[in-house]
């Protein structure tokens, strides 16, 4: 199952999560990405197949390839996160584009942990906020019209305030610096042909 704007979506219901495909073609960048970044060594996509399309501000874009179609994103990690935690997993901030799929502007947020069932997770940029969905370890906008919209304020936003709660209930704030954001969203889309 993959990410779509059926009936359902459109009428304001909650997506389903997504499916074991859309799962893995996230995790291939999510994991070049760390790896980028200095966390992890290795994905399902490997490092050498990620085109990294240059480093703007606090943010880089990406292209690659994915079964034959063209794939980008463009991601950051947070300046700041805070919370009462011993241990943390990976934290970062992506935008994703996969044409081929008819999917663009998709936005991703993983926490480093479990979220809470049953929470949402506040995005805040400026006097904008917005509410997502958690599945497991990642926050996601339940439509791509709220994709759309949060992408817009990320665009014209100076810091972005992610707040979010762990299955053991530690409360969570990141913040994301936006500086870049709007140079490598263009660069991500230029090599996507959007």
């Amino acid at each position: 199952m993959q990410r779509n704007d059926d009936s359902k979506a459109a009428a304001g219901a909650r997506r389903e999560p997504y499916g074991r495909r859309f799962r893995a073609s996230a995790l291939g960048p999510a994991l070049v990405l760390v790896s980028a970044l200095g966390g992890l060594a290795a994905g399902p996509v490997a490092a050498q197949d990620i085109q990294q399309l240059g480093a703007y501000g606090d943010w880089r874009a990406y292209a690659y390839d994915e079964k034959g179609q063209k794939a980008c994103y463009i991601a950051s990690q947070p300046t700041k996160h805070e919370g009462d935690y011993k241990k943390r997993g990976e934290i970062y901030a992506m935008v994703t584009h996969r044409p081929g799929d008819k999917v663009r502007d998709e936005v991703s947020l993983a926490a480093g942990y479990r979220y809470k069932a049953e929470t949402r997770v506040e995005v805040a940029i400026g006097g904008s906020k917005f509410q997502l969905f958690p599945h497991e370890d990642t926050a996601w906008v339940p439509d791509s019209a709220g994709d759309k919209k949060l992408v817009a304020a990320m665009r014209a936003g100076k810091t972005m305030v992610v707040s979010g709660t762990s299955s053991r209930g530690t409360a969570t704030k990141d913040t994301y610096s936006l500086t870049g954001f709007t140079k490598a969203y263009r660069a991500a889309s230029k090599a996507c042909g959007l």
